[in-house]
């Protein structure tokens, strides 16, 4: 951790993470709960990610201390005071966390070196990105508690195809980091020890590019997703003519037809 790393109550905050600028870690600190997400966590998640998206930052990746990615919501806690209006609290702010994740103009990804359960496998789901280590393994098991995962459905059901991601969620089985490949939960799968580099790449990647391309795209590419063809092919136009106007891509085209590299200023 560089020297502007500090701690956030349960969350650790890196800036220039990996050696490059714009990149913010931010890492779930409870390993000795497998980074199960208390309402504390959620609430510092929640904190962390609205100030990155009102900042300069580039690229965001979140991580998880220990063994563990994060092994969903924290049942000693849910089980402490069960109500109705308790859980639709509960999982509204879950729900919350996940949409800032969605909303955020930078690109999320997220780093699993671990199991990801639940709403751990939700959280990976949700982030735009995701590397994992062969090591890691994924599930939606609550059904194994006689607790159907409704809400980490939601972002599974976008991610796999409607058959893999219901299988998932009725049998609550593990899979590996290679199938979670395979059916499109994560992006790339390293060995352990590769996991860091592969951020590293695959962040500055995303850094080199102009920044106002990459957060209009963002936010076009899951507006798009949620509305018929033809309404999603008049917004993506809309969108595309309005970047075509930006600095960063007439220098860009301009730079194609010199055959020379870009000069972008930002």
């Amino acid at each position: 951790m560089n020297a502007d790393a500090r701690s956030a109550s349960l969350i650790e905050i890196e800036h220039d993470a990996y050696q490059v600028p714009g990149v913010v870690l931010l890492t779930m600190n409870r390993p000795d709960a497998f980074n199960a997400l208390s309402e504390a966590l959620l609430d510092d998640l929640q904190n962390a990610l609205t100030e990155i998206g009102q900042s300069d930052a580039r690229v965001v990746v979140i991580a998880g201390a220990g063994r563990a990615f994060c092994a969903g919501h924290d049942l000693k806690e849910m089980r402490a005071a069960p109500s109705l209006a308790y859980y639709q609290r509960l999982f509204a702010r879950c729900t919350k966390l996940m949409m800032t994740i969605q909303r955020l103009p930078q690109p999320v990804i997220a780093r699993v070196q671990g199991i990801a359960t639940a709403a751990g496998c939700q959280l990976v789901a949700m982030c735009d990105l995701a590397v994992a280590a062969e090591t890691a393994r994924f599930a939606v098991s609550g059904v194994n508690l006689g607790l159907f995962c409704a809400t980490p459905s939601v972002p599974l059901s976008r991610n796999l195809s409607r058959k893999a991601a219901l299988e998932m969620l009725l049998t609550g089985d593990f899979i590996d980091a290679a199938e979670a490949k395979q059916q499109g939960l994560v992006n790339r799968v390293v060995p352990a020890d590769a996991l860091d580099a592969e951020l590293a790449q695959l962040a500055a990647s995303i850094c080199a590019k102009p920044v106002d391309a990459v957060r209009a795209g963002k936010g076009l590419f899951y507006r798009q997703l949620e509305m018929g063809v033809e309404a999603a092919y008049q917004l993506a136009g809309q969108t595309m003519a309005c970047n075509m106007m930006d600095d960063s891509a007439l220098e860009g085209v301009q730079a194609f037809i010199d055959k020379r590299a870009p000069d972008w200023k930002r």
